[in-house]
């Protein structure tokens, strides 16, 4: 695969000066020391190829969009390089570079002309920019009267008009509605198919992992974590509920993939399996078979609440599942140091054929942003055959009845 993307060393920083003379003074290369000094990204490397996806996440603040704007050459980095091989087309903060005066069509000419398409490209291009983008007469309207969902499917419509070898995405196409969001991902895994590059930055898991074959996570303006996207969304969430006193373990199991864990520690795991309806574990069920997980936890330590969740994730890492006993009302009050309790969960397994992994949580509410004693990724997998239900395509067997009726002609 060729080099499209050449990060080296890239940084990012805002200066203030005592003075506008030592600020112009800076302009020309003058040894001029700023008075404060802000470091918004530094040292970042690492490198793109062709047919690449990579998705960039992080929490607010860590530099993800600052990262988008310098590769798209709308911000010059402090320090570092940005080398890039091929056409650039990007969306990025909602109507960047749209003028509210003029309207969605002359703002389309516009930025068309500014991604270096001749008049004649152009002309051909707009019809195309105006069927995809799907606003009727706004096309013609001032930009100032359009609605968040329309400023996004006309910036996308323009960026997106031909195949770029590199397309940016940041997260502008949240805005948009549920239809035009499916569109918009359809037309990302055409050029994906046809070769283009992307980079996306998004806290959509479910997006960023079945759109990408990469992730890297920024924290405090660096790369801390660069790898498969499911594990580096776990590690992600393990940093994201990390408490005071807490602790983020990854480990390398057998099949290759690594499991994230954290937690404070109150509460544990011991055991959890799954079981088939005659008690036996399995590893191995049938579509549609009812199972039961059973979970094992003890408490280590007096906790005001406990509260077990858990997920069933396919191989992307998407969740299938999930629900916590807060939801269903089940929560434990004030277990004390040594309590064992075993969560008994029934269910049919109404999954696609494949591979699958349990996600568990202990904490002390509906979210494990306030406690959490515990939270492992991987902590079961399983696989799910087709034994004897009808042949079907997806991620759920939903059992159809079908009723055929012959009509008068």
């Amino acid at each position: 695969m060729s080099l499209l993307l050449s990060i080296q060393n890239i940084g990012k920083s805002y200066r203030a000066y005592k003075s506008e003379s030592r600020r112009f003074a800076s302009w020309f290369g003058l040894p001029v020391k700023p008075s404060k000094e802000h470091w918004v990204l530094r040292h970042m490397s690492f490198e793109v190829h062709s047919g690449e996806a990579l998705g960039i996440i992080g929490q607010n603040g860590a530099g993800k969009s600052t990262l988008l704007k310098m590769i798209a050459g709308t911000l010059k980095p402090t320090e570092g390089k940005v080398q890039i091989n091929g056409r650039i087309a990007a969306i990025l903060e909602l109507g960047m570079g749209f003028n509210p005066e003029l309207t969605g069509r002359q703002n389309a000419i516009h930025a068309l002309g500014i991604m270096s398409f001749n008049a004649e490209e152009v002309h051909k291009i707009i019809p195309k920019v105006e069927e995809f983008s799907e606003i009727g007469k706004y096309f013609d309207e001032p930009v100032r009267t359009y609605s968040s969902g329309m400023h996004i499917r006309v910036a996308f419509a323009v960026a997106t008009a031909y195949r770029p070898e590199i397309l940016i995405v940041d997260e502008a196409l949240s805005v948009g509605d549920t239809y035009f969001q499916h569109k918009s991902f359809s037309r990302i895994r055409e050029f994906q198919e046809q070769g283009t590059t992307l980079l996306i930055v998004s806290h959509d898991r479910s997006a960023i992992q079945s759109l990408c074959n990469r992730a890297i996570f920024l924290e405090g303006g660096i790369v801390i974590k660069d790898g498969n996207p499911e594990e580096v969304f776990d590690f992600y969430n393990a940093i994201i509920a990390e408490k005071e006193n807490s602790t983020v373990e990854v480990k390398q199991l057998e099949s290759g993939k690594a499991q994230t864990s954290s937690g404070t520690g109150e509460a544990k795991v011991e055991e959890i399996g799954l079981y088939n309806s005659k008690g036996d574990a399995v590893e191995v069920i049938g579509v549609g078979d009812q199972v039961e997980l059973r979970v094992t936890v003890k408490v280590y330590q007096e906790i005001e609440t406990l509260v077990l969740g858990y997920g069933i994730k396919d191989r992307l890492g998407q969740v299938m599942y999930g629900t916590n006993t807060w939801h269903t009302e089940q929560i434990i009050d004030h277990p004390q140091a040594g309590d064992r309790y075993m969560f008994k969960i029934a269910f049919p397994a109404n999954f696609g054929i494949g591979g699958y992994s349990v996600q568990t949580a202990l904490v002390d509410r509906d979210t494990h942003l306030t406690a959490n004693y515990e939270w492992i990724d991987l902590s079961l997998v399983f696989n799910v055959i087709n034994i004897n239900k009808i042949h079907f395509a997806g991620c759920l067997w939903n059992e159809p009845t079908i009723l055929i009726e012959e009509l008068d002609k």
